[in-house]
């Protein structure tokens, strides 16, 4: 390679994606001929998760889960500096920048962008912050939301399988005006933080078309009805025109060009192409190049989501959605998830590891979770005498009940913590296998899936999964799977591809068929999948409500006054 060959090649032209999870944000810079990662930086959110406290030390009641949004500056302030040093890549080289968020991950602002809970006078106010998709505090209100749409038949109920999930939009709005009014009339948009970190980019507000479809019940060029909002509650009526209306943009758009402000936070040029925003899960389809009807990819970290197109339009009881777009054009977006999972294995490590194996597990170099696995390794399929339901964190799909919880089935005296480990590593497979069977009850096909995220480096539980649902698993080729395709989205919107379908090809990257079911396994595991169906429905369709009545006693017993 001569010396021109090289300064061509180093001055290729990239994008940066920037994927807001849960607990950090995590840059990358890409390069747009093929895909190539060529510099990552991670910066964790300083506030991390509120749900005890808010940073004045203003108590929590259970279920909120909030968020802080200086701590997503933050991430454009350090990790696409230090991802482009990484890279050794020229600003000047990037034309594009992309973003992805959780979702629903929803914050009351001002007209102009400011969120509330940055004014003094709301500081101390727990509705003026950033509801993270985990805030499950608004049940109540997502119950009479469903109820109501049943009642009066909402044509917009079956494209959500039935039911709106407590983290959508509309409950936790609900949940603002009624308790507290002042923040909800002080509300000027109630802005997806999808949109709000692009509003902050570029200076425009935009809808992103996914979250408004799945998140925000828009379908068909239109929200629920003033009629059934009022009905809801009459100071709810105008909701969608005052404060979520606004103009939508489609996935792989331009919403905007970088401003002087977000040039200074990010070392990029002003001017670049700000992409429209989307949803961690469904932009991760195309960067594991998951583009044909079928290909169903479960993105598994903190919680599991589920996401599939399909040329097959059906209604799938306890989807989170399905939209005519929504992932890739010309074909229906689906949508499901479990509420925890990785969550759920870091709860036990937590709550649950004795002194003794964490000693272990030092003294052999490994992590708590590493020692886990590789102590339920060598355990034979139902050796360990256990069922568990995970619903640690509720259910998403397909019961859409987050007052629902957590069971492990067949303890004695001689359970070991690996016993437990691996059931409740069994447990989120079940709940995969649950979804997956609804959606081929309601035909809908779902030939293969693929797995991103974190959880894909435990063998175990990549067998297991194979194994439960008997199908063979691929696995992204990307350990950064919601940045790049962010990154990907960038680039179709700086028009250096066409469409996203055509930058999957080129950048999208994932290794098929890695593991495949034993027929062995798979059939003892038909067994066990059997009983977890049996308490699935026994304590998850009303047949006993138990866990509903400890929720209760939960409720009065925290707002009761100390003794």
């Amino acid at each position: 390679m001569n010396s021109e060959q090289k300064a061509a090649r180093d001055l290729e032209p990239c994008v940066v994606g920037v994927d807001f999870g849960t607990l950090s944000g995590r840059a990358v810079v890409v390069r747009v001929r093929d895909g190539a990662e060529l510099g990552t930086a991670e910066h964790a959110y300083r506030h991390a998760v509120l749900d005890g406290a808010l940073p004045d030390g203003t108590r929590l009641p259970p279920d909120w889960a909030l968020q802080v949004p200086s701590d997503y500056i933050d991430v454009l302030r350090t990790a696409v500096p230090e991802a482009l040093t990484r890279a050794g890549v020229r600003p000047e080289q990037v034309i594009g920048i992309g973003t992805d968020f959780t979702a629903c991950t929803v914050l009351p602002v001002l007209a102009d962008g400011t969120p509330l809970c940055e004014l003094p006078e709301y500081a101390a106010r727990p509705h003026a912050y950033v509801k993270l998709w985990r805030h499950h505090a608004a049940q109540g209100q997502a119950d009479r939301i469903n109820a109501l749409a049943a009642e009066r038949k909402e044509p917009w109920l079956e494209r959500y399988g039935g039911k709106i999930s407590s983290e959508w939009e509309f409950a936790k709005a609900l949940q603002v005006l009624e308790e507290d009014p002042e923040v909800y009339r002080r509300t000027e948009r109630w802005v997806e933080a999808a949109d709000w970190i692009v509003w902050r980019l570029c200076g425009t507000y935009v809808r992103n078309a996914c979250t408004a479809g799945y998140k925000g019940q828009y379908q068909d060029g239109s929200y629920p009805s003033s009629g059934y909002l009022a009905a809801l509650n009459p100071d709810f009526a105008s909701f969608v025109v005052d404060k979520l209306d606004h103009p939508i943009g489609r996935l792989g758009d331009a919403a905007g060009r970088l401003t002087a402000e977000a040039a200074a936070w990010t070392g990029l040029p002003e001017g670049v192409t700000v992409c429209v925003g989307n949803v961690d899960a469904h932009v991760t389809a195309p960067a594991a190049a998951a583009v044909e009807p079928g290909q169903m990819v479960a993105i598994m970290g903190t919680s599991t989501c589920h996401v599939m197109s399909s040329d097959q339009h059906g209604v799938v009881p306890g989807m989170c959605g399905v939209v005519d777009g929504g992932i890739l054009p010309g074909l229906w977006g689906y949508e499901a998830g479990q509420s925890g999972v990785g969550d759920i294995f870091a709860w036990f490590i937590r709550s649950g590891l004795p002194a003794e194996y964490a000693e272990q597990a030092a003294a052999l170099g490994r992590d708590p979770h590493e020692h886990l696995t590789a102590l339920a390794a060598g355990q034979r399929v139902g050796e360990h005498g256990l069922i568990a339901l995970d619903w640690h964190s509720g259910n998403r799909s397909v019961l859409v009940d987050h007052d629902l919880s957590g069971v492990v089935v067949g303890l004695t005296l001689s359970t070991r913590p690996e016993d437990v480990y691996r059931a409740l590593l069994e447990a989120t497979a079940f709940g995969t296998r649950t979804i997956i069977d609804a959606f081929e009850a309601a035909g809908v096909p779902v030939d293969e899936l693929i797995i991103a995220g974190g959880l894909t480096k435990n063998a175990l539980l990549m067998q297991i999964y194979a194994d439960v649902t008997r199908r063979p698993l691929g696995v992204i080729g990307s350990a950064q799977g919601p940045a790049l395709g962010a990154a990907m989205h960038a680039a179709v919107a700086a028009g250096a591809y066409a469409d996203i379908q055509s930058a999957a090809r080129s950048m999208g990257k994932a290794e098929r068929g890695v593991y495949r079911p034993d027929p062995g396994r798979a059939a003892a595991y038909d067994r066990l999948y059997a009983e977890y169906r049996l308490l699935h429905d026994y304590f998850g369709r009303g047949t006993n409500e138990v866990m509903h009545r400890l929720r209760r006693l939960r409720a009065e017993a925290s707002a009761a006054p100390s003794s």
